[in-house]
């Protein structure tokens, strides 16, 4: 055997070899090899995951490229068919006249308290941020900028047609159908509207105060929490802002109707992953955006509302034709509620206005086409009784369910409501629509038609599978302005005798509160007893949302009748607004219990339909002139959004 190897000498040094033959220059080839050389050190799962994830990648940047260049390449291909597809003179009302500078001298207007808003969170939060006047300098320098650039782009006014404040018939041929695209308005000019008188100058005064709290705390956001000085998001579309164009033009507030018109034009987008409810949004956005176009005049509304109503068309897409209660404006993906698959009658009945108004106005008939088929199908079911419906139905299957239960309250109002303004939106030539209305009102006054006691006031009860109640919603408060306004375009006289009778119901709903102002929901009581009054009220039940139901019966009944009784109670109803809603920092807020005076319990929130409605017809309710908005001229749709009539009544 040999000896093991002696162990290698220890050496406190480092070898370095220097290659002077050759120099690395930093050359591809070389860092080639190295990659190429790691490359085959991979095992085959590892390369085969890597090519993948490149494809992929690769994949993904193609189709976003193809997307980006479409949306550059849509607009300017839309606004081209845009302009082929309007009116040539579209109607337009004259700018409004400039409201009273000084609305603090109003009747009735309260003294505003100056405060630090709170900045305004992303949406879908419902918070208060800290104070931060810079913040509000920061907003108000942005907007005076917008209206400076704006008024450069509008030096060179565009011609239009000036149609009389009071608004212009849109005459089309014998029958419904929808017309050219282009064909053009008729117009009648009529003299222009005189200033506001004193209880008018308050309404503008309540809405001055209201805008400027929802301006400050909850600007482009749905709706504002007065008290809490912040806003609460439903759709995210600025709903309060659309709800009340048409209100700012009619009010005569040009600045703040100009500077929403700004936000319509720059910020409202629809192209948002967002669920809205069918009805909700077609009555208060699509309805206000044609609203505002055809008072101003102003394509740019109209543009907003065809794009909208194609969103909402996926909500049509059901086995019935009976539309689903939501839909996605930005998927496209339409749905019942998550508890069920009915949708209610009142909201599937109460969408034709709006998208038939589309249809004339775009020569595009699936709108028409698609609310008119609802109509049909509701028409030709059964489970009706005496032209009462009941108040859901099913989308599958397309018939009422939940049999047997009937009301003019909530999910079913504005079904009767709807069957006499499309008869009138029409010219008064589908005559299935108003003898289902005229059935209707005969099945009103046979099963639901009661008087209290002691006083004797006339009401609307609900029936229950054959057991009357005498619970009645003020959501029914718009009946009597239905029923007058039947009346007035021919329909018979006693519904007018009627319409008088609620009204005064109507009424005392709100008098017999300590607030003056009304309940959600009443009981009648049927049978005298001492010391008790005619309205009675559960605890759950004695909230109040600032509803316009009330002011809006007022309007019409004061409108045809000339009774200026209607014009004091509806002044009254103001005064109780101001005094137990109105929130000093700006806005108003409905309030938790109209029975206590003296803490009546501030919601915290605004509706937009108080905006939109409620002032609106305070303002109208309060005018002297008749054409201001005719009822020959215009039908207003459950939002209180004026829409033409398609012909000469």
């Amino acid at each position: 055997m040999y000896p093991p190897a002696p162990p290698a000498p220890h050496r406190d040094f480092i070898s370095v070899t220097l290659n002077f033959g050759q120099t690395y220059d930093g050359s591809k080839s070389r860092r080639r090899r190295s990659c190429w050389r790691k490359w085959k050190q991979l095992s085959r799962l590892q390369r085969n995951v890597i090519v993948l994830m490149l494809a992929f990648l690769g994949l993904g940047g193609l189709l976003s490229y193809i997307s980006v260049a479409d949306q550059w390449k849509v607009p300017n291909i839309r606004s081209a068919e845009e302009q082929k597809m309007r009116p040539a003179n579209p109607p337009v009302l004259p700018a409004p006249q400039k409201a009273e500078a000084n609305p603090e001298n109003a009747p009735g207007a309260l003294p505003q308290v100056t405060r630090r808003h709170f900045r305004r969170g992303p949406p879908n939060l419902q918070i208060r941020a800290p104070n931060r006047d810079s913040e509000d300098r920061r907003l108000d320098d942005a907007r005076r900028q917008e209206a400076m650039a704006d008024a450069t782009q509008q030096e060179e006014p565009p011609q239009r047609t000036l149609v009389s404040w009071r608004g212009a018939v849109i005459e089309l041929e014998q029958g419904t159908d929808i017309p050219l695209r282009k064909a053009e308005a008729s117009t009648r000019t009529q003299n222009q509207p005189g200033p506001p008188n004193e209880r008018q100058k308050a309404v503008v005064d309540a809405f001055r105060h209201a805008w400027a709290g929802y301006r400050k705390f909850a600007w482009g956001h749905d709706e504002l929490k007065p008290v809490s000085r912040s806003f609460s998001e439903w759709f995210g579309l600025g709903l309060t802002l659309i709800d009340s164009l048409d209100t700012m033009w009619i009010l005569g507030l040009k600045k703040e109707f100009g500077e929403a018109r700004r936000w319509v034009s720059k910020k409202l987008r629809f192209e948002k992953d967002v669920d809205v409810n069918l009805f909700e949004s077609t009555i208060r956005i699509l309805g206000g955006l044609l609203s505002a176009y055809h008072l101003s005049g102003d394509t740019l509304f109209l543009q907003r509302a065809e794009d909208f109503g194609n969103r909402l068309m996926p909500a049509f897409q059901t086995p019935s034709k009976i539309p689903y209660s939501d839909v996605n404006i930005g998927t496209g993906v339409a749905h019942p509620p998550r508890w069920t698959s009915d949708s209610t009658v009142a909201e599937v009945t109460s969408i034709q206005l709006e998208f038939r108004e589309l249809s004339r106005l775009t020569g595009v008939s699936k709108f028409q086409e698609a609310a008119e088929e609802v109509t049909r199908r509701v028409h030709a079911l059964s489970g009706k009784k005496d032209g009462l419906v009941p108040m859901f139905i099913n989308t599958h299957s397309g018939l009422f369910t939940h049999l047997g239960v009937f009301t003019l309250g909530a999910r079913a109002d504005s079904y009767y409501e709807y069957l006499l303004k499309q008869w009138i939106q029409g010219g008064k030539k589908d005559t299935q629509l108003r003898d289902d209305y005229l059935e209707a009102v005969e099945g009103i006054r046979k099963h639901l038609l009661r008087k209290s006691e002691p006083s004797k006031l006339t009401f609307l009860g609900e029936l229950t599978h054959g057991r009357f109640s005498a619970k009645m919603d003020h959501l029914v408060c718009f009946l009597p302005g239905t029923l007058a306004l039947g009346a007035h375009h021919g329909l018979p006289a006693d519904h007018m005798e009627l319409a008088q009778a609620l009204m005064d119901t109507c009424y005392q709903m709100n008098r017999q509160m300590e607030t003056g102002l009304s309940p959600e929901i009443v009981h009648f009581n049927l049978h005298p007893q001492k010391a008790q009054k005619d309205v009675q009220v559960k605890p759950a039940d004695r909230h109040n949302l600032l509803r316009p139901e009330t002011v809006e019966s007022l309007f019409y009944l004061y409108r045809l009748t000339g009774d200026r009784k209607y014009q004091d109670w509806g002044w009254a109803l103001l005064q109780s607004f101001n005094t137990y809603t109105r929130v000093p920092s700006g806005g108003y807020s409905s309030i938790s219990n109209v029975q206590d005076r003296h803490n009546p319990q501030p919601r915290d929130k605004m509706e937009s339909f108080f905006l939109g409605e409620t002032l609106k017809y305070l303002y109208l309710l309060f005018s002297d002139d008749t054409d201001l908005l005719s009822l020959d001229t215009y039908v207003f749709n459950t939002e209180a959004h004026p829409l033409p009539i398609w012909a000469p009544a």
